[in-house]
């Protein structure tokens, strides 16, 4: 008997790996980055790397599995947009995180206070 998917924050443990998996190529961050500039034909999208547009279209195609990415159709021209939705997940499922992040930080600052660097 096969066990269900968990659930973070509204997304199944699925969907979260193929989140991250979408964000774990440094290719995928930058398609994204021009993306929230707005939306892009995918030939413009390519134009500033160094590979095949095959090679940008998979990138694309992981983009959209993971709901990052919608792209409309019209006719030989598809034009990608950047959907937001799930980085809100990735903030959701990163939250518990976020205390180890603060007393950590908080805890350097403390020191640096007490021993300053030295300066040559």
């Amino acid at each position: 008997m096969r066990k269900s998917p968990k659930t973070h924050g509204g997304r199944t443990e699925d969907s979260l790996t193929l989140l991250f998996h979408a964000l774990g190529d440094a290719t995928r961050r930058r398609l994204l980055s021009q993306l929230a500039l707005g939306p892009e034909k995918v030939t413009d999208l390519a134009r500033p790397f160094r590979m095949s547009l095959p090679a940008v279209s998979k990138h694309l195609r992981i983009l959209e599995r993971a709901g990052l990415v919608s792209r409309v159709v019209d006719g030989r021209v598809h034009r990608l947009t950047l959907t937001g939705e799930p980085l809100k997940q990735v903030e959701v499922w990163l939250d518990p995180f976020r205390s180890y992040w603060k007393q950590t930080l908080g805890a350097l600052r403390d020191d640096l206070r007490k021993y300053p660097p030295k300066k040559d």
